[in-house]
């Protein structure tokens, strides 16, 4: 089943359950499917496209909390804190910090990657296999240890 599916679903199963917060986060899902889709341009959505879109709107998500939490708007805190509980239901399973890092080791050691100048041969390559499934201050941080 697509994102755009499951959202339509999901999207259904909130009005009828009458949960306006999970109906509002599901909304501002399919808009950005919507808005992707009359942008104009002649990409089809793809998962990796999909999970883009969804790793985003969680990142706006995070930003938007710590500067609630510095302004002490716990109450917008705690709503954006609920929007990103839904959000991460779409995106794929998170891998913990320790599994990222024995396998930042394995491709490390492929690439022949050992010392902080090799950062820019390990870092894209480490993005690019953990996109969706970790966070990006993470995986640098992972990287960055491995190499020092």
């Amino acid at each position: 089943m697509s994102l755009r599916e499951k959202i339509s679903d999901d999207l259904k199963s909130a009005m009828k359950s009458g949960d306006k917060l999970r109906l509002e986060t599901i909304r501002s899902i399919r808009a950005l499917i919507l808005e992707f889709e009359k942008s104009g341009t002649d990409k089809i959505l793809t998962e990796e496209i999909e999970i883009g879109m969804l790793t985003s709107a969680a990142k706006k998500r995070k930003d938007s909390i710590d500067q609630y939490r510095n302004a002490n708007r716990n109450d917008l805190a705690d709503k954006e804190e609920a929007e990103l509980k839904i959000i991460s239901e779409y995106l794929p399973k998170q891998i913990s910090e320790d599994e990222l890092l024995i396998e930042i080791k394995k491709i490390a050691k492929e690439i022949g990657a050992k010392t902080k100048t090799d950062f820019s041969k390990l870092m894209p390559l480490a993005v690019k296999t953990f996109k969706g499934k970790a966070d990006g201050k993470i995986i640098k941080e992972v990287v960055e240890k491995i190499l020092s």
